[in-house]
Order: structure tokens, then C-alpha cells, then sequence
């Protein structure tokens, strides 16, 4: 019987180089977990300039395909570094390739192809994919999806061509709506979790860490430096809470891009009267390394992690802390927020495209950018000791149902198959 294939177009990807935010997460997220359902998986992304260039994974279902390598090894800042050359080589290569290499003899074996393109980068590429296999006999073995993970350069894609050639989706309700001001009806095709993230931290790396942290009310936020991701409200609330005597330490992790913005956020911090601290380190492989380089920080009341913490660490650190701060102007879905509700911590979210939280129940959703919002709930979970562990055995229950394999068997392959593609390992 022919088998399905699936295919995934992604500036970000697995690779540090290639991880910039959630899209990274998502696209791995979700290319490994199709590869462990038995699907040959091709992830094609702006790779580490370092790695291989064809790489193969999950007992060689997954296959990892680094493109623009030449261009990444002048560029080695991350993958957004020469961005418009990259976009330009992508445009110029990859389709071509996409139908001699993968489609053409799948389909002529009688199989099928899932092409799945993600973000603005992609649009053209997908355009000129349906153009080259419109000439093809087996243009009908093959479906063009194409999501929306946020509105960055929405203003750069031709709406008309992109609708024609693909099947648009989204990854939120909200978004779907903010979508209909561009005229595009799109479905939702929610992002997910690895299912690894439900499995609990270890015991004793979780009690050395409170031990650690003692009496200290811990606030992390992990996210890109951005005004929509509310850092302002974020060092604001923490600086009241110390002028409350709470002891706040609010553990901070920006991204690459942006970085004039992030300093102004710490310019900010410290006008505020917060103590500063910059770890090095923390991206180190193992826990107690973490733990070490953290330790030498505790003096601060918040601290810089300047290193890539991968996801071992973060879900002990989401698990351990009073809480997340997931919580932005205007966010299409939130992974982070996602991933402490799965980690047993307490996920501030905010109130747009969060679709996995019931305000509440699971999570605390923030309405506003007043900082004294955050501070009156980190109050009352400090001071009501049952109300976080109701939110935290709430949140592992919700989680569940956004692990990737409950996603792609619940939405995606229904999709697919409504498409008219068959499925078949």
C-alpha cells in the first residue's frame, strides 16, 4: 500500500541556530512526532551552517534538511541573521527541489505529499511550488497547507495567490478572527506539546531547587524581547512586590533579536530599584549546572539568563517557580504558557489567543497591562497556599489534551483526510 509523506517548510527549526521562538518548538514539536507515528517526515529549515547538511532521525523516519547553509556560515548571529538573503535563496531553490526530490517519486509510486509551509517566509515558496506542480500529473497526490502562527509581515504576501495555492490554517481562535480582516478564512490547527513535557520533574532536582530558591517568591518570563510580550508590566509588578517585602526573584530570558529593546527593559528594571544579575552558564546541558549558576545570582532580585535553556531545564524551573509570567498584549497561542501548565506550574496568562486555559480553573489570565494585577494575584497564590496547587493539578489535566499526538490525530489528520488525501504510514 502507498505510503503518505509528510513535508515541513520552516525558517526555525530544531537546531539552537535555527531556534529563535515558538515556531522552532512548534515545527519540531510536530515533525518528530509525526516521524514517531510512522510518517517519513522531512523538516526542511535555515540550519546550523555547522551540522550536516541532510540529516536523519527517528530511526530514519524524520529527515532533517539544512538549506541556506552557505549563506548561514557569513551570518552567524542566528537564524533571522541575513534574513532577506536567505529568503531569497529559499525562494530561488527549494521548490524546485521540493518536486524533483521528495514529490515527484513519491507520488509517482502512488503515494502522497503533505506539504505543511509555516510563517511569511514561506508564502512565495509555496506559490511557486503549486505553479511547478500544476503542470504535473500528480498534483492530486499532493496537498498544500499553509499556517499562520502570528501577523508578522502579513503586508508581504499576496493573500489572492497564497489562498489559490493553499489551504490556509492558523494556530488560534483569535487568530482565525485576525485573519478575517485580511479576508482569509483559515482553519485552526492548534500547536502542541511532545508528550515528555506531562512526565513529572524529578523529585529531587525539584526539592534542591526550592531548597535553593527558600523563601524567595520566584517569577520567571521566558519570551522574545517585544513590547507585545508586556516586559514593562512585568519588571514594574516585581518591583512593587519588593517594595512589599515579598522577596521577589524574577528570572528573565530574552531572545537574540530585539536586544536594543531588552536593554531598555533592564535600564528600566534598574531604575525601578531592582538588583541585576547576568548568568552565564544556565545553557549548559545538565540540571546541576543550572542550579550552580543560579546560585551565584541569589544576591539579585532578577536575573539575566543570557544562555539558551533547553527544555530539561525549563519545565524543572516553570515547576518550581510561584509563577510564570506567559502573559502579552497580544499573543496567537502562547506555547509557554502551554508548557507550565504541563510542567505543574502556574501559568499568568494573558487574554487573546490562549484557547488551551480556562481562566481560573487551570490559569491565571491577565486583562490588563497594570502591574498591580500581577502583583494581587502573586499575593493571594503566596498567601492561599490551596489555590496554586488546585491551578497546578488542573493545568497538567489540561495540558493533555494539546500533547502533539492528541493535536494531529484530533485535528490535523481529520483535516487532511477531509482534504481527500489518504492517510498511510
Amino acid at each position: 500500500m502507498s505510503s503518505t509523506t509528510f513535508v515541513i517548510l520552516s525558517f526555525e527549526g530544531p537546531d539552537p541556530y535555527s531556534h529563535a521562538g515558538g515556531l522552532g518548538t512548534r515545527v519540531t514539536g510536530l515533525s518528530e512526532t509525526l516521524a514517531t507515528l510512522g510518517f517519513e517526515t522531512h523538516l526542511c529549515f535555515i540550519g546550523d551552517p555547522n551540522k550536516p547538511g541532510l540529516e536523519f532521525t527517528h530511526e530514519g523516519k524524520l529527515a532533517l534538511h539544512r538549506w541556506c547553509q552557505w549563506i548561514s556560515s557569513h551570518h552567524p548571529l542566528g537564524v533571522y541573521d541575513g534574513e532577506e538573503a536567505k529568503l531569497y535563496d529559499w525562494n530561488r531553490s527549494l521548490p524546485s527541489w521540493l518536486e524533483a526530490e521528495i514529490i515527484a517519486p513519491k507520488t509517482a509510486a502512488g503515494g502522497s505529499v503533505v506539504i505543511m509551509a509555516e510563517e511569511w517566509q514561506t508564502a512565495n515558496s509555496v506559490q511557486a511550488l503549486n505553479r511547478i506542480l500544476a503542470s504535473t500529473e500528480g498534483r492530486d497526490s499532493v496537498l498544500l497547507l499553509w499556517n499562520a502562527n502570528n501577523t508578522f509581515s502579513f503586508h508581504r504576501i499576496d493573500w489572492d495567490a497564497l489562498e489559490k495555492a493553499a489551504t490556509i490554517t492558523t494556530v488560534s481562535r483569535y487568530m482565525r478572527q485576525v485573519m478575517r480582516e485580511v479576508d482569509i478564512d483559515a482553519r485552526v490547527v492548534p500547536n502542541g506539546i511532545p508528550e515528555s513535557w506531562l512526565k513529572p520533574v524529578d523529585r529531587k532536582n525539584s526539592l534542591d531547587l526550592r531548597r535553593l530558591f527558600h523563601d524567595r517568591l520566584v517569577l520567571i518570563k521566558m519570551a522574545r524581547w517585544d513590547p507585545d510580550k508586556r516586559w514593562e508590566m512585568a519588571v514594574d509588578a516585581v518591583a512593587e512586590l519588593k517594595r512589599l517585602e515579598f522577596k521577589p526573584l524574577f528570572l528573565a530570558r530574552g531572545g537574540q533579536e530585539r536586544q536594543a529593546y531588552g536593554d531598555q527593559i533592564l535600564e528600566r528594571a534598574e531604575g525601578r530599584g531592582l538588583r541585576l544579575s547576568y548568568t552565564p552558564g544556565v545553557g549548559a546541558s545538565s540540571i546541576d549546572s543550572m542550579a550552580e549558576a543560579l546560585q551565584s545570582a541569589l544576591d539579585a532580585d532578577m536575573v539575566v539568563l543570557q544562555d539558551y535553556v533547553n527544555d530539561e531545564q525549563r519545565k524543572l524551573l516553570f515547576r518550581v517557580a510561584n509563577a510564570v509570567l506567559a502573559n502579552s498584549g497580544i499573543e496567537p497561542f502562547g506555547l509557554v504558557g502551554l508548557e507550565t501548565m504541563a510542567s505543574g506550574g502556574v501559568a499568568f496568562i494573558g487574554a487573546t489567543g490562549e484557547d488551551y486555559a480556562t481562566p481560573g480553573y487551570d490559569a491565571i489570565s491577565l486583562q490588563t497591562d497594570d502591574p498591580h494585577e500581577i502583583v494581587r494575584y502573586a499575593a493571594h497564590l503566596h498567601d492561599f497556599r490551596d489555590a496554586p496547587r488546585r491551578l497546578r493539578r488542573a493545568a497538567r489535566r489540561s495540558a493533555e489534551r494539546y500533547t502533539w499526538p492528541a493535536v494531529i490525530k484530533r485535528v490535523l489528520f481529520p483535516l487532511v483526510e477531509e482534504m481527500g488525501i489518504p492517510l498511510r504510514p
